[in-house]
């Protein structure tokens, strides 16, 4: 026997398992790994520990141990030199191939989507036999259904290759095996490498039990990110799935006028128990952007602005932001505001780069401003941005005070959002 024999899930099951006297003793149905997360890149984690046999009309689970799996000419030969039954906390403490992983979505971490395992590779060393990767190409159904080797060969005089597909075993943890789905990543951290869009996206295609776990080990700042960017559906399962005090920590990170829009969506009785558990600075905000009206400007615009003194220098501003760190969208307009928030002015973040040091915002800023009133009707909006090609248009009430801003990327959001619900309503 060689010191290294690969070999495929799909290849074993369904296989005769051999004793020592060269008789058969039963049907293979499955194997079994060790699903006790015992350190990072642990091999133990990915050892077969047990093998599902049918002996006659009975399956049950027994020790890995005292098999041995043989590849001779691309045949495997399972033999067993005697059975022993797996105790309960073995099987409690274990991962069925099968029944748990193949033919079950994982995320692809480079694809940036949910993939089907279509076979798991293993291989037998002298330490024991180990899973090794899953396959998640075309290949792997191929050999699934039994026409792999016909189709490769008749490819082969084409020159043409079924390109392999396989995520390494280190890579993949499960995510929750009472439904059935598994996950890419150790200990979630991967996950946390992409793009908040994208982890939405892939949020929305799990299980609801599962998308609400993989949410739950998101950090604040990662979950408030994601919140943002899945459908509404999908928010509003997420809030009524997790606790109330976890949901509002993760609120209070995201833009108030991004939570008016989710508690906006709630029965009133959640909305109000996510508010009282807020922070009440960022629970006063939601509130006020509650009381605004859908098709009101007040109901689009976000509060998250940066504004300064005319009196301030250019180098103290430019200070001000290395400081605060703001977010993007905040950048989009600056605004010169007096006594009680009035806005007096408006300049742009190039306004503040090309300025010298010393001089003064007042002396920088563009004076009457283009605004629009929080009670404007939204349909205001489309033609203030695309008539002075603006990113941000600062919000006022009746005194001209500032109350927040529209962004453009909002209202990109919104037309999105009007022509999706009428295609469905049209459907």
């Amino acid at each position: 026997m060689t010191s290294l024999t690969t070999f495929y899930l799909s290849g074993i099951i369904g296989k005769e398992a051999f004793g020592a006297d060269g008789d058969v003793i039963g049907v293979i149905k499955d194997l079994m790994i060790s699903a006790i997360p015992s350190g990072q890149n642990d091999p133990n984690q990915q050892l077969v520990t047990g093998i599902k046999l049918k002996i006659g009309k009975d399956v049950r689970l027994y020790s890995f141990r005292t098999f041995r799996v043989v590849k001779a000419r691309e045949m495997l030969n399972v033999t067993c030199t005697g059975l022993i039954e797996l105790k309960a906390e073995d099987v409690n403490n274990g991962l069925l191939l099968v029944e748990n992983i193949l033919d079950k979505q994982i995320v692809d971490l480079n694809g940036r989507k949910l993939v089907r395992v279509n076979d798991v590779r293993l291989a037998t060393l002298p330490a024991g036999t180990f899973a090794i990767a899953v396959d998640i190409g075309i290949e792997g159904l191929l050999r699934r259904i039994g026409i792999s080797f016909p189709i490769k060969k008749v490819l082969s005089l084409f020159r043409v290759n079924i390109p392999a597909k396989f995520i390494l075993w280190d890579d993949v943890q499960a995510i929750d095996f009472s439904n059935l789905n598994i996950k890419l990543s150790k200990s979630y951290a991967k996950l946390h490498t992409l793009h908040p869009s994208d982890l939405a996206d892939i949020l929305e295609d799990l299980g609801k039990k599962s998308s609400t776990s993989v949410f739950s080990a998101l950090d604040e700042e990662k979950a408030a990110d994601v919140l943002e960017e899945l459908e509404t559906h999908a928010q509003i399962h997420i809030v009524e799935s997790l606790p109330v005090p976890k949901v509002a920590d993760v609120l209070e990170k995201m833009p108030a006028d991004e939570v008016a829009d989710i508690l906006d969506e709630l029965e009133d009785d959640k909305a109000e128990s996510l508010l009282k558990e807020m922070e009440a600075e960022s629970s006063k905000e939601v509130r006020e952007l509650l009381e605004y009206d859908d098709d009101m400007v007040g109901s689009i615009m976000t509060t998250d602005y940066l504004s300064f003194s005319g009196s301030k220098t250019v180098e103290e501003v430019l200070r001000d932001l290395r400081t605060k760190k703001p977010e993007p969208a905040e950048l989009y307009n600056l605004f010169v505001t007096e006594r009680n928030d009035r806005l007096i002015g408006t300049f742009t973040l190039r306004d503040l780069v090309v300025a010298e040091p010393e001089k003064r915002v007042s002396q920088i800023m563009k004076s009457e401003p283009v605004y629009l009133f929080d009670n404007q009707k939204t349909r205001a909006i489309a033609e203030i941005v695309s008539k002075y090609n603006l990113l941000a248009v600062p919000v006022v009430d009746q005194n001209y005070h500032l109350q927040g801003m529209v962004v453009v990327d909002d209202v990109v959001e919104d037309l999105i959002s009007e022509r999706k619900t009428r295609a469905r309503k049209r459907k």
